[in-house]
């Protein structure tokens, strides 16, 4: 079953159209992998998903439902997504923990204590758990960003998007988080990876979308989109990419 359906997207910014009618939709446990060069649309399309930015045109269907009608409650919708940001965007005047239930007890109205519970599994899990007090300046970026994926997971969201989430890292930081984002893929997730890691995504990802000037070229399992690409387009991308 489809979480998000995409259909005839399109987003502009002044006259440039950097989306031109996408269609694709992120079934419920896949782990689908958006990739293509910059500028091709790629973070756009996931900003455009949990409407940081507004399309110009086109439907997403959540559970059946245009979240772009009028009628619909934007924030509610919202909280059914986890977003991981290329930058961490931590609060920095806050602890790991305290980053890690503030957004569950103001938007998913828990306790403190049921909040601080749930933050601490999936600290846990993404073996943060010894750091609760430490601030985000005291952290390294692969910390920082494992600390952003328990955040996003703690709001026990329908779909996890990851914006491009290793490109700020430093090259011995990036396997950190690798390793915990295929952790997540191994348990079942629903994830939409913004990625330039494409041993990464030849190894997780259901499916790969290759995206270039705001269309998709080619989707499809990654033996077929990235061993053995079909469109001219996609071999030039992997052919400057996969050296």
């Amino acid at each position: 079953m489809a979480v998000i359906k995409i259909e005839h997207l399109s987003k502009s910014f002044g006259r440039n159209q950097v989306l031109k009618d996408v269609n694709f939709q992120v079934e419920k446990g896949e782990v689908v992998c958006l990739i293509g060069s910059s500028g091709s649309g790629k973070s756009t399309l996931l900003r455009c998903i949990n409407l940081l930015e507004t399309p110009s045109g086109g439907q997403i269907i959540y559970k059946g439902e245009d979240i772009l009608d009028e009628k619909h409650n934007i924030q509610e919708y919202r909280t059914h997504l986890g977003m991981v940001f290329q930058q961490f965007n931590l609060f920095n005047n806050h602890n790991v923990i305290s980053n890690c239930t503030v957004g569950q007890i103001k938007v998913l109205k828990r306790s403190k204590k049921e909040a601080e519970e749930t933050a601490l599994k999936y600290l846990k899990i993404v073996g943060m758990d010894q750091y609760v007090n430490a601030k985000p300046r005291q952290l390294s970026g692969g910390q920082k960003q494992r600390v952003a994926i328990a955040r996003a997971l703690s709001m026990n969201p329908d779909v996890m998007l990851f914006d491009e989430p290793t490109s700020a890292l430093d090259p011995e930081m990036v396997g950190e988080v690798l390793k915990v984002m295929r952790q997540l893929a191994d348990e079942g997730n629903t994830m939409l990876i913004v990625t330039h890691e494409m041993e990464f995504a030849k190894e997780v990802a259901d499916r790969v979308v290759f995206m270039d000037k705001g269309v998709i070229v080619e989707e499809g399992p990654p033996a077929q989109v990235l061993v053995n690409p079909q469109h001219e387009r996609t071999k030039e991308f992997l052919k400057r990419t996969l050296k």
